[in-house]
């Protein structure tokens, strides 16, 4: 279980001539932008929660706060009883993190990259391989595992981070847009891959902008807007909110209620 409260986040402003720019946005004031204000919401074993919310909302962000990469000004975040703000290499060694920014070490094949990550979580050899071979038939990425990263399609290159991302077996998934710019075939095998986890009784969050992945695997969602949770529960409530039995529309209902 992970479980989020009350999370914020704010950035200075950059300033022209001693004084900060003009505010193009309700988050920036007193010089700092306010990206994430109140973000709260929980994620059970074996549940996939999806992220949602307009470009710009915070999501990202708040991602990037589970995951430590940023600290919090305000807020919790608890998982299976650790507070992950006090022990963040502890927290970090439970979760498997995959970011929009995060690239692959182009000179090294496919099977090296993943290999050398799970090298840095300090897995034993049989250990690594073992989970390799599962993780590259899960993912089908065999035809690919000895070519170099710098010359992988855009799909082969997002299979692999997503591999490196849960080689060590992480007790939490977190993963910010893993299909954006996939076809069809790729997104199918990652959407395939993200529902394996429910088996597996791990708390996956993922973000996306794709209502048709959250309708096929989410048990729940959480949307935010303007740095705020603007909606956390089930689809059928997310409906009921937003006003109509289609998810777009649902969506786009709550979203116009918070505007």
């Amino acid at each position: 279980m992970i479980e989020v409260s009350n999370l914020a986040k704010r950035f200075r402003l950059p300033t022209r001539g001693g004084k900060s720019t003009a505010a193009r946005d309700p988050r920036d004031h007193d010089g700092w932008f306010h990206a994430v204000r109140d973000v709260s919401f929980s994620c059970a074993p074996g549940e996939v929660l999806g992220l949602l919310g307009p470009n710009g909302a915070g999501k990202t962000t708040t991602l990037r706060l589970l995951s430590t990469a940023l600290k919090p000004d305000a807020g919790g975040i608890r998982a299976n009883g650790i507070d992950l703000l006090a022990n963040p290499l502890v927290a970090r060694q439970h979760i498997g993190f995959l970011s929009g920014s995060t690239g692959l070490y182009g000179r090294l094949t496919a099977r090296e990259n993943v290999e050398y990550f799970g090298r840095l979580h300090g897995m034993r050899p049989d250990h690594l391989k073992r989970r390799c071979d599962e993780l590259f038939d899960l993912l089908q990425m065999h035809e690919f595992r000895n070519k170099r990263a710098d010359q992988l399609s855009t799909g082969m290159k997002q299979k692999c981070a997503i591999a490196r991302t849960v080689v060590h077996e992480p007790q939490i998934v977190i993963l910010d847009e893993p299909t954006t710019g996939l076809d069809v075939m790729s997104a199918k095998i990652l959407l395939d891959f993200i529902a394996s986890y429910k088996a597996l009784r791990v708390p996956l969050i993922f973000s996306t902008h794709h209502l048709h992945e959250v309708e096929k695997l989410c048990d729940r969602v959480c949307i935010i807007n303007h740095g705020k949770t603007a909606f956390h529960g089930t689809m059928d409530e997310l409906r009921h909110l937003g006003g109509s039995t289609d998810l777009y529309d649902a969506f786009v209902g709550v979203v116009s209620q918070g505007a």
